[in-house]
């Protein structure tokens, strides 16, 4: 494959998060209720599985055999679960989460871990039970708050997921992952204003991961302000990379654009319909 494919293929790779929210934005206009999950974007993440170097199938195989001589550690579980949700194995991480949580019940960092993976599946209803229990309204856990909230994200429920994202805050105040969660659940509400200004805010941070950027850019494209997008997309992507996905954004916004007022949408790119 030479390098300019490889570079667009790169690019529509990390487009998808940006043509879900787009395609999300659109259901959400018409009161439809799902969102994408956690490990797609960086947007309304459920936190992602702690990063494992090497092969992800290699790790899955050397925390197998940790688990298989350690099945009641729950650090080993954990470890075991993330190789898994690393290698995309995503209903055996909660399966491997379950069972370690019936036999320790009260582990809190085990429940958020079985929490998130139940997100990562879409059993929402179960992950909002399990994430209640991660944690106490007397000890409150901000990263269990804001993994609530993006769960309630998913379901629609963005007045309650926002209400979690503040509680969030007041624990970690301008905290950069609480504050892109809620700046795209102020998106999926429709209210963009608002969405720019808090994903402002959490670019603004020192810490802030380079996919708050990307949720910034992609909340000012959903504005029609394609050249200032293309401009945030650049901090942290190569320059034909940024053009061509601020390009994709633009080009889904008229195909909708179109649909909503009748006519027949255009033909997708190919590639970018492949990815």
């Amino acid at each position: 494959m030479t390098a300019p494919v490889q570079s667009t293929t790169i690019s529509r790779a990390r487009l998808l998060a940006t043509s879900a929210l787009v395609a999300l934005f659109a259901m959400a206009t018409a009161a439809c209720q799902t969102t994408q999950t956690a490990d797609t974007t960086g947007s309304l993440a459920f936190g992602t599985a702690t990063r494992t170097d090497g092969d992800p199938r290699q790790n899955v195989l050397a925390w197998g055999e940790r688990y298989r001589t350690q099945p009641g550690n729950p650090q080993t579980a954990i470890g075991y679960a993330q190789a898994l949700r690393a290698n995309g194995q995503r209903s055996q991480a909660a399966a491997v989460l379950e069972q370690a949580s019936v036999q320790h019940p009260r582990d809190t960092e085990l429940l958020g871990a079985f929490g998130r993976a139940l997100a990562d599946i879409g059993d929402y209803r179960r992950a909002l039970e399990v994430l209640g229990r991660a944690h106490t309204p007397d000890q409150p856990d901000w990263r269990i708050l804001s993994v609530e909230g993006a769960v309630l994200d998913q379901i629609g429920r963005h007045g309650d997921a926002q209400r979690y994202y503040a509680a969030a805050l007041k624990i970690v105040p301008d905290e950069p992952s609480v504050l892109s969660n809620l700046g795209l659940s102020y998106a999926l509400s429709k209210d963009l204003v608002q969405a720019e200004a808090t994903l402002k805010r959490a670019a603004a941070a020192a810490r802030a991961d380079p996919r708050v950027r990307q949720n910034l850019a992609l909340v000012v494209g959903l504005q029609g302000r394609f050249a200032e997008a293309e401009a945030i997309a650049r901090a942290d992507l190569p320059p034909d990379e940024a053009a061509a996905n601020v390009a994709y954004l633009r080009q889904m916004l008229a195909e909708q654009s179109a649909g909503r007022k009748g006519a027949t949408p255009a033909k997708p790119v190919a590639s970018a319909a492949r990815s």
